[in-house]
């Protein structure tokens, strides 16, 4: 029985990730503004209560009093209809001295204060339960003395009050804002959401393309991205398509001619030793070109993933230049082809040195295969350094003549030359077709990024 396949990883959504932010950020400036609103208003609260004791107590000072008032002829203060036990009522205690330290006049339920209080304001601590917030000034021409005292409690409960009053419609109006930013962000992440769902649509096995259609311009390179890579998908599975229906036929020619041959030496006469010969040696050629064949195949298949399983390092293209020249001298001289290398000293470039080493092995072995016998062969290096640019190519003249009738066509396939495009590529670089230098044919060219 076979394993469960892991669950997937819940991915994170986008839409919800940016509401979560500007939550947070939302979140961060509102306490900021609630505490700094709170703290506010019991500053202003203390303020306003502190004002209220001074105009009281000037207001006393300009009262003209013939006779003491006793304590307990001192008039409670109605609260007028309407008002609220959180309305801003204060309970006000007024002392009144004579200018020798004689009460006046007394209102209010805080306990008598010391005569001999200095000016202005301050707190007093009758005893260890409650404290008072007191004013004290003497009148202008120094005859009358008052003290304007409010109980610190309820002095702080009007700043709660008056605090909480700056800051409540925050707390309401909090939720609408989440909610109008949950839809807002719904709402503009609709285009990349639409965006989302064609690239999901999408059959990679046909030609199709993301619509632009009513896409924000700071989504546009995304989609026109996009779209380039299908373009490439695309053209690089044409390419697979055409190679693999041209790799079939020609595999199919020479497996077909060896069967054919295998059937003819099986059923022919024994005694034929000159058509045994000849059937044996067809049989030998075509397992060869099949051989050949999937040889490129096998070179080009690590052309795609060579880059990935080694690191780049730097490589002396020109070394490797005379490397593939010795090791195809033996082939050339066989058919009496002239092969010679033409490079400098060193030619560094950052790259793979097998797949460098595969291509220009592939370009020599098919001036080699695929031109006439004695035809000159030369491998040419050297660096372009106003562009940056490295170079090797190899050129022969095999088109000075017409090709004898025994020279093979050349391979239709191209492997050689798909896996030489490949390489280049895959380093950055590119493979052309260049100009044939003076006493040459045909060059092909390789050039890619100097590393100095």
């Amino acid at each position: 029985m076979s394993a469960a396949a892991p669950t997937e990883k819940r991915r994170s959504s986008l839409q919800l990730t940016l509401l979560a932010w500007v939550l947070a950020a939302l979140a961060l400036v509102w306490g900021s503004f609630v505490i700094w609103g709170y703290q506010t208003g019991v500053t202003e609260a203390d303020e306003l209560t502190d004002g209220h004791l001074a105009s009281v107590a000037s207001l006393t000072l300009n009262w003209h009093v013939q006779d003491d008032v006793p304590v307990g002829e001192a008039t409670a203060v109605q609260p007028p209809p309407g008002l609220h036990a959180h309305d801003y009522q204060e309970s006000l205690s007024v002392v009144l001295w004579s200018a020798n330290g004689v009460l006046i006049s007394r209102t209010g339920q805080a306990p008598l204060p010391d005569f001999g209080m200095e000016q202005g304001f301050a707190t007093i601590a009758f005893d260890s339960q409650q404290s008072w917030r007191s004013f004290t000034q003497w009148s202008h021409d120094k005859k009358a003395k008052v003290t304007v005292m409010i109980s610190l409690a309820e002095r702080d409960s009007l700043a709660d009050d008056i605090a909480m009053q700056m800051i409540e419609p925050g707390f309401w109006l909090l939720p609408i804002i989440v909610i109008a930013l949950g839809v807002a962000v719904r709402r503009g992440m609709r285009p990349l959401n639409q965006i989302t769902q064609r690239v999901e649509a999408l059959d990679l096995s046909r030609d199709q393309r993301v619509s632009d259609a009513n896409v924000p311009r700071e989504l546009s390179p995304m989609v026109n991205s996009i779209n380039t890579l299908l373009d490439r998908q695309q053209e690089a599975l044409a390419r697979e398509r055409n190679l693999a229906n041209e790799v079939a036929h020609e595999l199919r020619t020479p497996l077909a001619s060896i069967v054919l041959q295998a059937q003819a030496l099986k059923s022919g006469p024994q005694t034929d030793n000159a058509a045994m010969q000849a059937a044996l040696q067809r049989i030998g050629q075509d397992a060869l070109h099949a051989g050949h064949v999937l040889d490129q195949l096998l070179t080009l298949a690590r052309a795609g993933r060579g880059m990935l399983d080694a690191p780049l390092q730097t490589v002396n293209w020109a070394a490797v230049a005379r490397n593939v020249a010795a090791a195809q001298a033996q082939s050339a001289w066989l058919r009496e082809d002239t092969l010679a290398v033409d490079a400098p000293e060193s030619v560094m470039v950052r790259g793979n040195a097998l797949l460098l080493d595969s291509a220009l092995r592939n370009l020599v072995e098919n001036a080699v295969r695929h031109t006439p016998p004695g035809t000159q062969i030369e491998v040419q290096a050297g660096c372009d350094s106003s562009l940056g640019q490295a170079w090797v190519q190899v050129c022969d003249d095999g088109r000075r003549d017409a090709a004898p009738a025994h020279v093979p066509p050349v391979d239709s396939l191209h492997l050689g030359h798909e896996i030489v495009s490949r390489v280049m590529q895959a380093h950055g670089g590119r493979f052309v077709e260049a100009d044939a230098p003076q006493g040459f044919t045909t060059c092909y060219r390789m050039e890619m990024p100097s590393a100095g």
